[in-house]
């Protein structure tokens, strides 16, 4: 085996401690740790339980390196569905050793091998080595798109039915 190979597999219940920890790195890299509520219990629920996402982990030498979160989203101008990457983490020590390139590329393995249409995710404005990286596999910046977020009480607000008699 080459030594900077890296092989995938999709992560169990029994990850998911390790999926947390990967999170929270990614979280300080990005300067965000103060954000994360995630919990091992959270993960559970909807990682395997509910199956709302999946997580493929990177191993390299049979020691976990780094992870990919991704979920399935839909084109309606395509008319099927793609793949949305939420995070994508490798541990700073072994960065530069082509592991980001092979994630990406086993990521359109799996939307291929799906029928999927297309890969994407967002990236930091500032996280300028992610940007170029990014591009030097040829993805394309979607610059004509704002991203929107309704999250918090917000959320709860506009999630709370309202009946007629609510309104008048």
């Amino acid at each position: 085996m080459n030594n900077n190979q890296l092989i995938f597999r999709h992560a169990t219940q029994t990850d998911i401690p390790l999926i947390l920890q990967f999170i929270k790195e990614l979280a300080e890299y990005e300067g965000l740790l103060n954000e994360v509520v995630a919990t091992e219990s959270l993960l559970k629920e909807w990682l395997f339980i509910q199956k709302k996402a999946e997580v493929i982990i990177g191993m390299h030498n049979q020691i976990p390196v780094g992870f990919a979160l991704f979920f399935h989203n839909f084109s309606t101008f395509l008319g099927r569905s793609g793949i949305y990457l939420e995070d994508l983490y490798v541990q700073p020590q072994y960065r530069g050793m082509g592991f980001g390139r092979s994630f990406i590329q086993e990521l359109a393995h799996i939307a291929t091998s799906r029928g999927c249409g297309r890969l994407e995710w967002w990236c930091l404005n500032h996280n300028k080595p992610s940007i170029e990286f990014y591009l030097s596999l040829g993805a394309q910046p979607m610059s004509d798109w704002t991203v929107f977020r309704i999250d918090g009480n917000r959320l709860k607000e506009l999630g709370t039915k309202q009946t007629v008699t609510d309104i008048l």
